[in-house]
């Protein structure tokens, strides 16, 4: 099967939704199918205001329907509601091919919390992104509920997974600072609500890991003299290595479908502190592997008590293969005869991902 993914957040970016395309592609060609992946790295950028780290296409509805025709895909899944999904959606909807698409971030409270634009105007923005799918790919069940009463049609299920060779419980090491150790890994970023998290009074050493556009900010205010640690971008193994010297993970976000990294955590033997929001409600759903409450310094202090070999083996219950199979049963087969008067070949070299 040829499977052409449209998605505005690639690579270099380093998200959930980048580590979910490309886990999902690699285990998909692993079986055989053909996997193009149709990101911003193919296309003329600037980058996105207030979020530099994101690159934004430039007009390219042309030049990806050259590259479609080209590829002539079996199925055509959209990932995203920015420039390249919106000219997906565009070339799919003017030759009436049916496509899937995905709800990977909460679009609308993300913009309030950027540019505090109503609500109710972006639902209605994203809503109609996603009418015409054949399915809406959502990662957790509060989210499928809270779409519907949005008026979203086509939602289905899509779980997600964690690389649990990885990510993984290890010896911790001796630390100079106080414990517990509470880390919070992912994107720096104001929709991500940091502040709440290093504004807790809390016995011990806050850990900060990743990079984004509030990176400077918070390391300006809160920086090791106040009692935090920021280790900005780091590769997998030293996210692992951070992971599972880490007492307790808090996930201060509103904002998240779903929240990969807390699952990361989880593998790593960590349990989990959040809000009762969604993501948090959809990954603490046992007892022993962590807590949430409205307040969150409540739920660190309950989470920190948690077992690690709990919380291992709930994040095995998150596998990659079944995410790529819920992927694949869902996608919708692109009609022959739209390809026909076109020679079926492969993409050229130049243009391969």
């Amino acid at each position: 099967m040829r499977i052409a993914i449209v998605t505005d957040a690639w690579r270099p970016q380093i998200n959930g939704v980048v580590r979910t395309i490309e886990t999902v592609a690699q285990i998909l060609g692993a079986e055989g199918h053909d996997v193009e992946v149709f990101g911003p790295d193919r296309f003329h950028t600037l980058p996105c205001p207030t979020y530099p780290e994101i690159r934004l296409s430039l007009f390219p509805s042309a030049r990806l329907a050259h590259m479609l025709k080209l590829f002539a895909p079996d199925a055509i899944h959209v990932v995203t509601e920015g420039p390249l999904g919106w000219s997906a959606r565009a070339f799919c909807l003017k030759r009436g091919i049916p496509f899937t698409s995905a709800y990977h971030t909460r679009f609308p409270e993300y913009v309030h919390a950027r540019i505090r634009l109503p609500i109710s105007w972006s639902y209605a923005f994203v809503r109609r992104f996603h009418a015409p799918s054949a399915g809406v790919l959502v990662v957790a069940q509060t989210i499928r509920d809270e779409l519907a009463a949005q008026g979203f049609k086509n939602l289905v299920p899509w779980s997600r997974g964690v690389d649990i060779t990885a990510f993984k419980p290890r010896l911790r090491d001796a630390h100079e600072g106080e414990r517990p150790i509470w880390l919070y890994a992912g994107r720096v970023a104001i929709e991500k609500n940091i502040k709440a998290f290093l504004d807790l009074d809390l016995p011990g050493t806050k850990w900060v890991v990743g990079g984004g556009p509030q990176l400077a900010e918070l390391k300006r205010r809160y920086g090791q003299d106040k009692g935090t640690e920021f280790f900005g971008s780091v590769d997998t193994e030293e996210l692992s290595m951070r992971y599972a010297q880490a007492d307790c993970f808090v996930f201060p976000s509103r904002t998240d479908t779903f929240g990969l990294v807390m699952v990361e955590a989880l593998a790593s033997g960590v349990p989990v502190a959040g809000y009762p929001v969604p993501g948090p409600l959809d990954v603490v759903t046992v007892p022993d592997v962590g807590a949430v409450d409205e307040d969150l310094r409540a739920a660190c202090l309950a989470a920190v008590t948690g077992d690690p070999a709990a919380c291992r083996r709930h994040a095995e219950n998150f596998t990659w293969s079944r995410c790529a199979q819920q992927f694949q049963a869902n996608l919708r087969q692109v009609p022959r005869s739209v390809w026909q008067p076109l020679k079926r070949r492969v993409m050229p070299d130049a243009a391969a991902s």
